[in-house]
């Protein structure tokens, strides 16, 4: 599952190595879908979660071994963060692995939106996409808890202000 911009490249690549692809952009589809319903009674925003996750991550009863998050968590609307997961994890098979990347930093040239590509190597290419403004910046701490009910997880800092994390079901 392959979980942002559409990448071209990352279709390829994976489907070269014999793997079958879900493509859902959730940053897009969240942001400029009409999933927002209105406000209650403090001006906070209502959001359709359950239309947004049956419209943007219905599988079908398909289940995922490997899923690349990227950065969308840190792009969505604070209403969708948590039920995303939590659909993401059942439909995981066990022992399945997310890739996702969060920022370090709330400001600054590094919180653009970017569709990130696979390669062959050790390197992911990184390349401007559909100008979102960034929601959030995750702590280490916010990421283990919105992952707490899976089973495992690592964390790297890696360069230009973002934190790699792989989360195991």
């Amino acid at each position: 599952m392959d979980v942002g911009y559409t990448s071209p490249s990352n279709i390829n690549y994976l489907t070269s190595l014999g793997h079958s692809v879900f493509l859902a952009d959730l940053v897009h589809d969240a942001c400029t879908g009409n999933w927002q319903t209105g406000t209650d009674e403090e001006g906070n925003p209502v959001w359709d979660v359950e239309g947004f996750l049956d419209q943007s991550l219905q599988f079908s009863g398909r289940t995922f071994d490997v899923a690349l998050l990227w950065t969308a968590l840190d792009y969505l609307p604070e209403a969708l963060v948590a039920p995303v997961v939590a659909h993401l994890h059942s439909a995981m098979n066990p022992g399945g692995q997310v890739l996702a990347f969060f920022h370090t930093r709330a400001q600054g040239e590094e919180t653009v939106h970017c569709r990130f590509h696979l390669t062959p190597g050790d390197d992911v290419e990184v390349q401007l996409a559909e100008p979102f403004a960034l929601q959030r910046a995750f702590t280490n701490r916010s990421i283990e808890r919105l992952f707490a009910g899976w089973s495992a997880q690592r964390q790297f800092l890696a360069k230009d202000s973002v934190s790699e994390v792989i989360i195991t079901r």
